[in-house]
Order: structure tokens, then C-alpha cells, then sequence
């Protein structure tokens, strides 16, 4: 069971919602329902599940719905028809208390224009949920410092809206979807309105806090490239329908119509495919047992000219090559085998090739991935690299 749940969901706008739910399950389209009868047709037979702790994205062009969708989720537009239901619980079966205590303990909602009152300061702004809760005066200053704390603008309190950037301003709008520390974080486009380099600031804050809180976040955006960076999985919205639901490599892989593969044509693979994605097994390793002519014996049987060099539990050390092992050998300076392990850059196993791709293409050895303990899980290889790419026309030079 889903965290959320919801299915053959249905709203229509104007008079005569009973007669356009007939046409759309005849198959009319909502072009045909709003010229025959004058209804729109906002969401249209949508179904889908968002687990518990991911981040699932809508997204979908200008009228396709999706915020529609949104809305509906927690009421704040009533649906025509269909079922959605929260941790097993009907929302659409809650009378008007017990819709009210629902949101209150469920969804915390930040709006794409911030939705701040301009003559409360960011204090009063960002407590402003906790306040209509009544939540006493003490513990809803704590919870909404704390607030303020996790999205960096601890100090800020006092400051009122028209003395914020646009960033702040959208933090102030997270802060307050955070003091009332909801399940569910419902987000309406919060970033379109930012200049290009703040929407990257706030995306990278938003994955921090994700990975701090693990809440369960349903995010709306129009960008695929801040979809496929946010989204556990995605779902392609058109005209109020649910075209296709997916994670990243169904979407950009699978598209299930010429409307999703005209979404995803122009996506460049290098800022989506990360270092786990193409990283394979080294093929052969150094050990701490191992000297040169081990090395040797390893390089000439494999046809490298480098080995990685690895303890037990293969944590990297650094990497050997070729032509020191055979300096090495051919020496009479007394050099131990340690001596020619040298450092070498390495990936984050999260890190996309378009980050990564100055480092691959500056070596002439493997790249290797460790995880946070410096552990080798695999490494990248150049020309599999470029090939990759090459072969789907991804880098384009920038």
C-alpha cells in the first residue's frame, strides 16, 4: 500500500460535471467536452501510488493539470470523481473538521509565488500554519526557529518579506511547510519563479533536508531537467491525463507515445546518468600483499597499464603504473612498493557524467567510485564513457 493512493481521479470545472464524466469515459477528448457542453476538464481519470519517503513529480506543460492534481490531493479543489486516499484513509469521505485535522497533520503545501504576508516578519510568516493550529506561543516560536535553522535562515526572524530575495522568500514559504512537520510535502513549481542559479541552490537545500527528514514530497514542476535531478519517479501529464509514470530511464528510455519521446528528445545524457549508472567492476586489483612483480604479472595478464590498489575490506589506497612498476624493479635506489602508489581523482557514486567529464576525459587511467567510507565500487573507463554519449549525440560541449 502507497503512501498515497489515488485512482480514476476526476475533476471537471462548470455546470454540468455529471454529463462531461459520461463523455470522457465514452472517449471524448477535453477539447470535445468544453465545445459541446462548456465544461474543462482539469484531471482526467488519473491513477497512480507514491511510496512512502520518495519524491514523486508531476510534470507536464502549462494546462495540463498538474497543479489541478495537486490541489486535489488535499482538497483544496474537490474532486468530481475517484478515490485518493492517505495512508489507507479516504480523503474524500472527511467532512469539513475532520478534513480540517487531516491537513493539519498530514500535508504541509509551498506555493510557486511564496504566498507571504507582507507585513508579518519572517518569523510571524513562517509560524503562521502552527498559529492557525493554536499551538501555544512558546513551542511554536521553538518548532519555527528550528524551522528557519534547517533552511538557512537562522538570524533572518526578524526581517520582513520586502527586505528578502526571492530565494529567501521561497525558504521562508519550505520553513513554514516545515514547522507544522507534516507526512506530506505538497510543492506547486516553488522554484520557477527563481533566477536559474538560486533554483539550483534551492534544489540542492530541498534534496539536503529530504535526506535529513525523509518525508514523503509531491512535487509539481514544468522542467524535466529539475525532474530528473528531484524525482524518485516521474509522472507526464497532458490535457488533465496521466500519460506515463516512471523512473528516469523508463521515462528517457521507454517513452510510451510521441508526446512523452517530444518531452525527453532534448535531454542531454550527461547530466542525467551518474557515476553508478556506467561505472563496471575493475578488472583486476592490487592487494596489500602485492608487489612489483605481482603488479606486473597482473598488468601484462590483463593488458592494463594501471592497477587500483586496494586494503581487504577494498578501501583505495591510490593506483600503480605500469612504467613505475618496471622503474621500480629495474632500480637500485632502494624504493619500497608504496612509494609509487600515487593519488588519483575520484566520483561520488551520485555524481552526474556532466560533472565528472573534465576528470575522465583529463585521465589516462580509470576513474574511481568510492562511497562515503573511500570503499572502491567500481570505476568508469574513458572510452566507455565517450561512447556512450557519442552514441546517443548527449555531449554537447558545455
Amino acid at each position: 500500500m502507497g503512501k498515497i493512493e489515488v485512482n480514476n481521479l476526476y475533476k471537471i470545472f462548470g455546470n454540468k460535471p455529471k454529463k462531461a464524466l459520461e463523455m470522457l469515459k465514452d472517449g471524448a477528448t477535453k477539447q470535445e467536452v468544453l465545445d459541446k457542453i462548456g465544461s474543462t476538464v482539469g484531471v482526467n481519470d488519473a491513477s497512480f501510488e507514491v511510496e512512502e519517503g520518495e519524491i514523486f513529480v508531476i510534470m507536464g506543460l502549462s494546462g495540463s493539470g498538474k497543479s489541478t492534481l495537486l490541489r486535489c490531493i488535499n482538497r483544496l479543489i474537490e474532486p468530481s470523481a475517484g478515490s485518493i486516499k492517505v495512508d489507507g484513509q479516504e480523503v474524500l469521505d472527511f467532512d469539513t473538521e475532520e478534513l480540517r485535522s487531516f491537513r493539519e497533520k498530514e500535508f504541509g503545501m509551498v506555493f510557486q509565488n511564496f504566498a507571504l504576508l507582507p507585513h508579518r516578519t519572517v518569523l510571524e510568516n513562517a509560524m503562521f500554519g502552527l498559529e492557525i493550529q493554536n499551538i501555544e506561543k512558546s513551542e511554536r516560536e521553538r518548532r519555527t526557529k528550528e524551522a528557519l535553522n534547517l533552511v538557512g535562515l537562522d538570524g533572518w526572524e526578524d526581517q520582513y518579506p520586502a527586505q528578502l530575495s526571492g530565494g529567501m522568500k521561497q525558504r521562508v514559504g519550505l520553513a513554514r511547510a516545515l514547522a507544522v512537520d507534516p507526512e506530506i510535502l505538497l510543492m506547486d513549481e516553488p522554484f520557477s519563479a527563481l533566477d536559474p542559479l538560486i533554483k539550483k541552490e534551492m534544489q540542492n537545500k530541498l534534496l539536503d533536508l529530504y535526506d535529513e527528514m525523509e518525508r514523503t514530497i509531491l512535487f509539481i514542476t514544468h522542467d524535466l531537467d529539475e525532474a530528473l535531478k528531484l524525482g524518485d519517479r516521474i509522472a507526464i501529464m497532458k490535457e488533465g491525463k496521466i500519460i506515463q509514470v516512471g523512473d528516469h530511464e523508463e521515462i528517457l528510455t521507454n517513452a510510451t507515445n510521441e508526446y512523452v519521446e517530444n518531452f525527453v528528445e532534448d535531454v542531454n545524457r550527461s547530466r542525467i546518468l551518474t557515476a553508478k549508472d556506467i561505472m563496471s567492476n575493475p578488472v583486476e586489483l592490487l592487494y596489500p600483499q602485492d608487489g612489483p612483480r605481482t603488479a606486473l604479472h597482473k598488468m601484462k595478464n590483463n593488458g592494463l597499464s594501471s592497477l587500483f590498489v586496494v586494503n581487504r575490506q577494498k578501501k583505495l589506497n591510490g593506483i600503480v603504473y605500469i612504467e613505475d612498476v618496471v622503474d621500480l624493479m629495474n632500480s637500485d635506489e632502494g624504493k619500497d612498493f608504496k612509494d609509487i602508489i600515487k593519488d588519483i581523482p575520484k566520483a561520488e557514486p551520485e555524481e552526474s557524467l556532466r560533472e565528472l567529464f573534465s576528470d575522465i576525459a583529463d585521465l589516462n587511467a580509470p576513474l574511481p567510485v568510492l562511497n562515503e567510507e573511500g570503499k572502491l565500487l567500481g570505476v568508469i573507463v574513458k572510452t566507455d564513457v565517450l561512447a556512450n554519449l557519442a552514441s546517443e549525440g548527449a555531449y554537447d560541449g558545455n
